[in-house]
């Protein structure tokens, strides 16, 4: 643009959403977690759901959360979102409920909440952020670090007769009768970035219109847990995540059922 060119309306290409908030993110250099804050505030501005959508954020690298996304948000105890976001709809139902929750958070410490919310078909969505690593308390082996993955607490790498498997929650969901919406994308590229948000308009918008449990699952890096540069650990997660958690739908019920 030149120098002088007058920045208006109509020419404008890209800004910031207006949800996000002016802070300085805690986030390490080249993490996910940035991209998926963005694009939560871009759906529900673009929704015009800004004073109709509370978030629950349980303890882990976005507990902090509510700072970056100026709506309503609620705390949980590690594990214990899906439980709450069960009683914020309840009791609200016209309202958009999400939960924003990592592997550790969701796959480990709050197996049965959701597993029982997503089966029960309580109509929230959930946002699922897998780096295979346990990030904000020193880089431990989460249910879903891959076999042969080191990390703190497996430091010669995942083994099956000493830490059983990774655990593919997001298949899991898909087989429950309670969820409508189960996908599994990524942030690594534009066009990933794209596809994500849609996924996770798709999740907001079955949470609103009350049409059973959404989760949509972000395979994401830590290139501090995985101690590599965020170039690297782009390049790892594609030669070796995407191969063990596949990318895309594995559930649409309301895309079925509208065909």
């Amino acid at each position: 643009m030149a120098e002088n060119t007058l920045i208006t309306p109509d020419n404008i290409v890209y800004q910031k959403p207006a949800l996000l908030n002016d802070t300085h993110m805690h986030y390490c250099p080249g993490c996910s977690h940035g991209v998926v804050h963005k694009l939560i505030a871009e759906v529900i501005e673009e929704m015009g759901a800004t004073d109709k959508t509370v978030g629950v954020s349980p303890v882990g690298c976005a507990v902090f959360a509510y700072n970056y996304v100026d709506i309503d948000w609620q705390e949980a105890a590690h594990g214990r979102a899906p439980a709450l976001a069960t009683a914020i709809k309840r009791l609200w139902p016209d309202r958009i409920v999400f939960t924003y929750q990592g592997d550790g958070d969701l796959a480990c410490i709050g197996t049965a909440e959701t597993i029982h919310a997503l089966n029960r078909g309580e109509n929230i969505a959930i946002i699922f952020i897998n780096n295979a690593i346990y990030g904000m308390t020193g880089g431990q082996m989460a249910p879903t670090t891959l076999m042969g993955m080191k990390t703190s607490t497996c430091p010669y790498g995942r083994q099956a007769d000493l830490h059983g498997f990774p655990l593919k929650i997001t298949e899991i969901a898909a087989t429950l009768e309670g969820t409508c919406y189960v996908t599994r994308q990524s942030v690594h590229s534009v066009a990933a970035i794209r596809r994500a948000k849609r996924a996770i308009r798709q999740a907001f918008d079955n949470s609103l219109n009350r049409r059973g449990s959404s989760l949509v699952e972000i395979v994401s890096t830590c290139s501090s847990g995985w101690k590599m540069t965020p170039q690297q650990a782009n390049e790892w997660m594609e030669q070796h995540m995407f191969d063990f958690y596949h990318v895309g739908d594995l559930k649409n019920t309301i895309t079925n059922a509208q065909q």
